[in-house]
């Protein structure tokens, strides 16, 4: 539709350019009629006449100067002092302007179609075979068909989306998979407390109805019913362990990359939102040296304290320091206004915790949490402190 309202609103300014020069050049011709007719009336008035005085006309003949009908010029027979005159006069020729007008307007419009063709194949398409794809997959559709594109403009945004429904795909598979086990485990863990349970109940309806005369019997029924209690405590360590384990899949690729690229990289993403905040970022100096990591998931924890130095900040000051301490990175990130009790520091790490200091700040506990899952696998560490009103979380960097 817009290439056809765009190709006929060249052809419909192509068509005015044209009627403009033809009725143009129409309207100019009359000049030389009317020269034409000055002339006769100088020859009728004074018998003579200036050729400087009119700029179309190119010469007077009369039939003394042969036959006036014939010439080469364009010319127009006028009678004066009862005879007759050619007056010869030149033209503009239009109809090679229009014809040279013509070819330009066909060359504009031969580049302009094909440019619509260029976009229509290499951007409308490709962008209109992606429209169903964002809804198709918020609908859970993880099979709709993404085809592959060679187009230098959406080809790597294509295989990006491909990667991205693969992703989701392979985490919902992974996610149904992990819920499975879990079902299995706790089925089985439930099975296999009944027996105990069974044993403890056997044991202490015994010694409550008072069936073991002897101390020693006594004695190794409350003994037996302390072991199956332990069996029991056991079998609820390895449930609550199932069910906070291994919620989220963490893949490190570990690689090498240099402190001053995740650092530009960091503040790349938080320079401009601290300052339209009003919020002091101070960056301290460091040695660009070259770190072991995953490149993403050390962007992805520093992303993750930046936005909890964010939310649980006052506000007025967040800085970013390094140190070299025992061939390690050492990164910290801090914020002033910690209103975190000492004493929590032990949980923050915890999954889905969150501290005295959350209010009615939106969170899901996760950030830390993730954070020390992460560093770990990188082979680092993470940990928290609080100095005054200050709270410093730092990332534990090996360096390559």
């Amino acid at each position: 539709m817009f290439s056809l309202v765009v190709t006929l609103l060249f052809l419909l300014m192509a068509a005015g350019i044209n009627v403009y020069l033809l009725t143009d050049g129409r309207n100019k011709e009359s000049y030389y009629l009317v020269e034409a007719k000055r002339v006769a009336d100088d020859i009728s008035e004074t018998g003579s006449y200036d050729l400087s005085q009119y700029p179309h006309i190119i010469g007077v003949f009369s039939e003394d100067d042969g036959d006036i009908y014939k010439s080469s010029e364009h010319y127009v027979i006028v009678r004066a002092g009862g005879r007759l005159y050619r007056v010869e006069y030149i033209v503009d020729n239009r109809q090679r302007i229009v014809i040279a007008v013509d070819i330009v307007l066909g060359a504009l419009f031969a580049v302009m179609v094909g440019l619509l063709i260029y976009l229509r194949r290499n951007i409308i398409i490709p962008f209109g075979n992606l429209s169903d794809v964002p809804k198709e997959l918020a609908r859970g559709n993880l099979a709709v068909p993404i085809h592959e594109q060679k187009s230098r403009y959406f080809g790597k945004f294509i295989w990006g989306v491909d990667m991205l429904r693969e992703t989701i795909e392979n985490s919902r598979k992974k996610e149904i998979s992990m819920q499975r086990d879990k079902k299995l485990l706790l089925l089985s863990l439930s099975h296999d407390i009944k027996t105990p349970l069974s044993a403890i109940k056997l044991n202490a309806k015994a010694l409550a109805k008072g069936l073991y005369k002897e101390e020693e019997k006594r004695i190794e029924a409350a003994e037996n019913i302390n072991k199956r209690a332990d069996e029991i405590e056991h079998f609820v360590s390895e449930i609550t362990k199932a069910s906070s384990e291994d919620f989220m899949n963490f893949e490190v690729v570990q690689g090498e990359v240099f402190l001053s690229k995740v650092i530009e990289r960091l503040l790349a993403r938080y320079a401009s939102q601290l300052s339209v905040r009003g919020t002091e970022l101070a960056v301290g100096k460091y040695d660009n040296c070259l770190l072991s990591c995953d490149e993403d998931r050390l962007a992805e924890c520093l992303q993750n304290l930046f936005e909890n130095a964010i939310k649980y900040g006052d506000g007025r000051r967040i800085a970013l320091s390094c140190e070299e301490v025992d061939g390690c990175e050492l990164i910290t990130v801090s914020n002033t206004g910690c209103t975190l009790e000492e004493q929590e520091l032990t949980q923050i790490f915890e999954s889905f915790h969150r501290g005295s200091n959350t209010d009615n700040i939106s969170g899901n506990g996760l950030g830390l949490f993730i954070c020390k899952r992460l560093m770990g696998l990188m082979g680092g560490e993470v940990f928290a402190e609080i100095s005054r009103d200050e709270f410093r979380a730092t990332l534990v960097v090996s360096k390559a």
